[in-house]
């Protein structure tokens, strides 16, 4: 399974909204900034994200996105499916013969439980594991 640039995008966009749940809405145009990338290819991301009820705009001089729900109720599964499309690794699972099918299925599972259990919540904490605080030290 390949994720395109709408789900990457679309997770960037919902990290972004999720790092200032609470704070009021966020427009694409910051997030497009912080991130350079194209603010008309979010607003084509953000408009089924809304449709599925994911988030909510704001109009006005002040407006912009905010997210929907708390964003520890919000999965990454969630996103990559509006986006995305259903969770395969291959189409047409059920014609393949057992053996592979079996396959498929244990890897589509694993693959639907990675993004059903990582909420926008844990991407907002997320802290690369290589990093370490560094000390300068001054001889």
């Amino acid at each position: 399974m390949k994720i395109s640039t709408k789900g990457r995008y679309g997770l960037t966009i919902m990290i972004e909204l999720g790092k200032r749940f609470g704070e009021g809405p966020t427009s694409l145009k910051t997030i497009a900034q912080m991130h350079d990338l194209s603010e008309h290819y979010l607003e084509q991301l953000i408009a089924p994200l809304r449709n599925a009820g994911l988030v909510k705009s704001i109009r006005g001089a002040y407006g912009g996105y905010i997210l929907a729900d708390n964003p520890s109720k919000i999965t990454a599964g969630d996103i990559i499916r509006v986006l995305e499309g259903p969770i395969s690794p291959v189409e047409g699972i059920e014609d393949e013969e057992p053996v592979k099918r079996s396959l498929w299925i244990k890897i589509r599972d694993a693959v639907k439980d990675v993004l059903d259990n990582t909420t926008i919540q844990d991407l907002v904490n997320y802290k690369d594991e290589g990093e370490t605080d560094s000390y300068m030290f001054y001889i």
